[in-house]
This record gives C-alpha cells, sequence and structure tokens, in this order.
C-alpha cells in the first residue's frame, strides 16, 4: 500500500478513536444521576415579620433524576411533633434545617437529600422577575387580620382589638394577574374567611402559586429568553439558603433538561389523612393541631410511597 495512504487511514483511525471518545464524554456529562432525589422547600416570612424564621410553606419534593418527573407534596403547617411537643411549622426555628428535614422524612417515609429555605423577599423578586403570573384563585375570600409587617407591637393608641396591626385583604374567583406582593399575600393569608381559612386551604393556595409560576417559566416567551432565564437564576442563586453543595448543581442542570411541564404531579396532605384533635394542654399544649387518624405516620407514609411508584 502507498505510504501516503497509510498515513491517512492511520491519521483518520486515530481522528475517529478521539471523536468517539469526545462522543462519549458528552454523552457521560449530560447523562443524569440515577435514581431518585428528594428535597424539603420551606417557606418563611423572613426577617421584619413576627416569627420570621416560621416556615409556614412546607413542601417535599420527590424528583425522579432520570426522567424528571416530579412529585410535589405540601404538607399543612399545623402537624404536630409529639416529640418536640411543637407543630411542624416551629421546628425550623428551634431545631434548624437537618432536624426539620429529618422529621418530614418520618412523616412522608422518605429520605430527605437537601434542604431549600425560601424567605418573602426572594419570593417577591422572583415573582416580580418573571413579569407577574396568573393565577387561578378557585374561591373569593376575605381577610380582614392580614399582618401589616413593622405593627406586630403597635399599640394602635389604644384599640382593645389592635386594628391598625392588620390590613384587609381581598381576592376575587378566577385568573388573577399577580405581582411578588400580592402572590406573597394569596399563599400567606391565614385568617381568611369560610373555608379558605383552614391549614388545608393555604396549602392548596400555595400549590397553586407554584403551579403559575411554573407555567410561566415553562412559557414560549420567558423560556427562550436567555437573558430573563440568566437573571431568574442569578436571583436564585445570590438569595437563597439551601445545603445543596454547588458541584451538585450540574446534576440537577442534567435532570430539569429532561423536565416537562406535564410530569409534575401536586398533592396536599389533606384530611384524608390528617385529623384535627380537640385541644388539649397535656397532650398539645392547648394548640390546634392537625395529627394522623391513624395515630402514626404509617398510612401516610404508604400514600406517599404510593404515590412516587405511580408516577
Amino acid at each position: 500500500m502507498n505510504p501516503c495512504w497509510k498515513k491517512i487511514i492511520l491519521s483518520f483511525g486515530i481522528g475517529l478513536v478521539v471523536f468517539s471518545f469526545m462522543v462519549l464524554g458528552i454523552y457521560r456529562f449530560l447523562l443524569p444521576p440515577v435514581g431518585r432525589t428528594n428535597i424539603l422547600v420551606l417557606g418563611a416570612v423572613g426577617e421584619g415579620y413576627a416569627g420570621g424564621d416560621l416556615t409556614d410553606t412546607i413542601i417535599f419534593l420527590s424528583v425522579d433524576n432520570q426522567t424528571g418527573k416530579i412529585l410535589m407534596l405540601s404538607l399543612p403547617r399545623d402537624i404536630w411533633i409529639a416529640p418536640l411537643r411543637t407543630k411542624l411549622n416551629s421546628v425550623y426555628h428551634y431545631e434548624g434545617m437537618e432536624k426539620t428535614k429529618e422529621v418530614v422524612g418520618e412523616i412522608v417515609g422518605q429520605p430527605i437529600n437537601y434542604g431549600i429555605l425560601i424567605d418573602s423577599n426572594l419570593f417577591t423578586k422572583i415573582i416580580d422577575a418573571l413579569g407577574k403570573v396568573e393565577v387561578v384563585v378557585e374561591c373569593s375570600f376575605d381577610d380582614y387580620k392580614y399582618p401589616i409587617a413593622g405593627k406586630e407591637n403597635d399599640e394602635c393608641e389604644g384599640d382593645p382589638e389592635y386594628k391598625c396591626r392588620y390590613e384587609h385583604i381581598h381576592f376575587e374567583a378566577g385568573k388573577q394577574l399577580m405581582d411578588g406582593a400580592a402572590a406573597l399575600k394569596y399563599v400567606r393569608s391565614r385568617y381568611a374567611e369560610g373555608e379558605e381559612g383552614t391549614d388545608f386551604a393555604r396549602s392548596q393556595r400555595q400549590q397553586r402559586l407554584l403551579l403559575a409560576v411554573k407555567n410561566k417559566i415553562f412559557s414560549p416567551h420567558f423560556f427562550l429568553d436567555p437573558r430573563q432565564s440568566f437573571r431568574l437564576f442569578k436571583i436564585i442563586t445570590s438569595n437563597i439558603q439551601t445545603d445543596i453543595p454547588k458541584e451538585k448543581y450540574i446534576d440537577f442542570l442534567k435532570t430539569a433538561l429532561r423536565f416537562r411541564p406535564k410530569n409534575l404531579k401536586t398533592e396536599v396532605l389533606n384530611e384524608n389523612y390528617l385529623i384535627q384533635p380537640p385541644p388539649s394542654k397535656e397532650k398539645y399544649d392547648n394548640q390546634w393541631v392537625l395529627v394522623p387518624r391513624t395515630e402514626n405516620w404509617e398510612e401516610i407514609q404508604g400514600y406517599v410511597a404510593s404515590l412516587i411508584g405511580k408516577f
């Protein structure tokens, strides 16, 4: 064989091997991690408010790393944690993130890998960066006792009802465009009249708001605008509190690339599994609380396992 052709074939072979290794490397780089990643998302109002580190939003996220499917389960804030003699929303305040992950992991029967804390400042920044979100308000409601930040100790010039500490908020049923401030009031409202004043309804409102955020992020107008996407990413990474190591961010990106809006399943842990017993000084320190109807977490753990198994 002509020596020139030998050199050409040898060069081609070496190039093919190098190219194959490059393709394999890119493939392995894009390949998501195996198994599931479970994340606890906590929402607190933050500094400047009374009870700023009480986590009134508690969401268990279970992510299938290979398919990008996500189960989002909201847990009511008033679940009673007997060993700590406190409600679920106070565990972070007293014990921190690691203990909160442990407690929620016991309730749902799943190990929790990471925790995320989002305060009201970050929450409103995210909504405003999205340019308002469209939320479907299921029922009209009024709340005449929505707390005004900084007014918690105001004597209201002797008013025995302390009305100056609160504002009246109203939400009309139907599709509503909300900026960050309105969205925060929508998910935080605790004293709405009627059924919307329950802890279960509050959890459902939080779910609807998160769905609205998801819909906005995956809308063509936003998703295909790299400047907006980068701005939102920067806002989140600069303000979020989490124990997710930065070296794991690339794994989350790989999984996120496989996510499709239809692959998000939302559920609320509700009255099918929790009951509200009468106040008891001996059992619950005279607080209104929620407890498992079967007196342990086994039924709830089975329910969560079935959700994960079906999804």
